[in-house]
Formats: structure tokens, C-alpha cells, sequence
């Protein structure tokens, strides 16, 4: 079963001359329960896909579906409470409101969908990411990985159905993007959480169970079981590409 799919999906920017397709009737679908990165050259529409996925943009044709709901039957209020329900989100720049507390960060989702966070419940997903003793300590007083561990645990507290990455180690050192990347395979294999991550990183990649690419915004091909030689090498001949 899909947690998200894809059915045709185009998303077209601008009308006449300076019209941008930046997808090209995509049909894709991410299993419940697996790790999928997006990859694919610059303009290749991987940001794209992510935000029509997400339901952070509608597209200009086909639909999406997310843990088998339509989104494009959904109002914009209830297109949110779905998007606060059903899916987590994770970014580069880990989002975190600096004057509150990492246990309140967390929270967060819950209060803004009207509900009061549970103490134990938000003390165990921090401890899930690591974090149970930085419960009380604010982003300012944490490293770059310990907030990115906030931001996935404040995406975990609703429990979703598809938690959306995009380039989550692109702030971080090496050794604390492996960190993160292994919490993230973790999730997977322990939570049977589905993951979409897009990234231009091969061994962040090689973490996944398979690489989507992208090219000219529509999909080029797949990599099953990936490693970071043959993402590399994959990416290295779609750059080539003549346009």
C-alpha cells in the first residue's frame, strides 16, 4: 500500500511564452513503511514534487493522494488539517521557534491543532531522537544536529503517515549528517515510518531503500538498494545530458 501517490501529476508556473513546466505528468508512488530519496540535477523539479506530495502546492494536473485521501478534493482548511495530521515535515533549516523550550517545539503541532500536548508523549519522542536530557534547553543552547533532532521529533508527536525531507543534513557537518541519517533509516526500520527525502547528497542517498531521479521534471528512472557510487555515477550522467 502507498502512504502518498502520484497519478499524472504536472505542475505548470506562468502562462504563454514564459510558461515553466516544472513537472511532466509524473505518476509515482512511496510504500508505507520505506525510505525513498528524490534526486535529480538542479530545476529538475525534485523541490516540486516534494511541495505537490505534501499538499504545500496544488498541481495543474492529476492528483495526489495521501494515506488514501484525495487531496484535491480538500478545502484549504482541511487540505491543514491534514497536513498537521497525516504528515511530518523536516527542512535544511531546522525551523525551530528560538524562544521556546525543545519539549515545546515539539508540542507545537498539537497545540496549533488545538490539543494539549502530553507530557510523557512528547518526552518519548524526544527520547526516541536522543534528546531526553535537552528537554528544557531552548535551539540556542543546542548543536545543529541536536536541533535537526527537535525538528524530526516535533514532525513525529502526530505520528504521520509520510514525514517529507528535504536536504535535512544540508546545514550539518559530515559526521552529524550520518547522525541524522541513521536516526532517519532508524525510523524506517524500527517505527515502520515512511520517509521521502530529497537530496543532491549520493551517500545521504545511499541511506534509502531506492532513489527516484528527476530530470527536465519528469522521473528518470529508479535505483533500487542504492550506493553512494552508483548514485554518483547516475547523477554524473543526467548532468551530462544535453538539455
Amino acid at each position: 500500500m502507498d502512504a502518498v501517490r502520484l497519478h499524472s501529476v504536472s505542475r505548470n508556473y506562468g502562462t504563454g511564452d514564459g510558461a515553466v513546466c516544472a513537472l511532466d505528468d509524473v505518476t509515482l508512488g512511496f510504500a508505507a513503511g520505506t525510505f525513498t530519496a528524490v534526486m535529480g540535477p538542479s530545476g529538475s523539479g525534485k523541490s516540486t514534487l516534494l511541495q505537490c506530495a505534501a499538499g504545500l502546492d496544488r498541481p495543474s494536473s492529476g492528483r495526489v493522494e495521501v494515506a488514501g485521501t484525495d487531496l484535491a478534493g480538500l478545502s484549504e482548511t482541511k487540505l491543514t488539517v491534514l497536513r498537521r495530521q497525516r504528515i511530518g515535515f523536516v527542512f535544511q533549516e531546522f525551523n525551530l521557534l528560538p524562544s521556546l523550550t525543545a519539549e515545546q517545539n515539539v508540542g507545537l503541532p498539537l497545540r496549533l491543532a488545538g490539543h494539549r500536548p502530553k507530557p510523557a508523549e512528547v518526552a518519548a519522542v524526544l527520547a526516541e531522537v536522543g534528546l531526553k536530557s535537552r528537554a528544557r534547553h531552548r535551539p540556542g543552547e543546542m548543536s545543529g544536529g541536536q536541533q535537526q533532532r527537535v525538528a524530526i521529533a516535533r514532525a513525529l508527536i502526530t505520528c504521520p503517515a509520510v514525514l517529507f525531507a528535504d536536504e535535512p543534513t544540508g546545514a550539518l557537518d559530515t559526521v552529524t549528517s550520518r547522525e541524522i541519517l541513521a536516526l532517519l533509516r532508524g525510523l524506517v526500520d524500527e517505527r515502520a515510518q515512511t520517509i521521502v527525502m530529497v537530496t543532491h547528497d549520493p551517500v545521504a542517498a545511499s541511506y534509502a531503500d531506492r532513489v527516484v531521479f528527476l530530470a527536465d521534471g519528469r522521473l528518470a528512472g529508479e535505483l533500487p538498494n542504492p550506493s553512494p557510487q552508483a548514485v554518483a555515477e547516475r547523477m554524473a550522467r543526467l548532468e551530462a545530458a544535453p538539455c
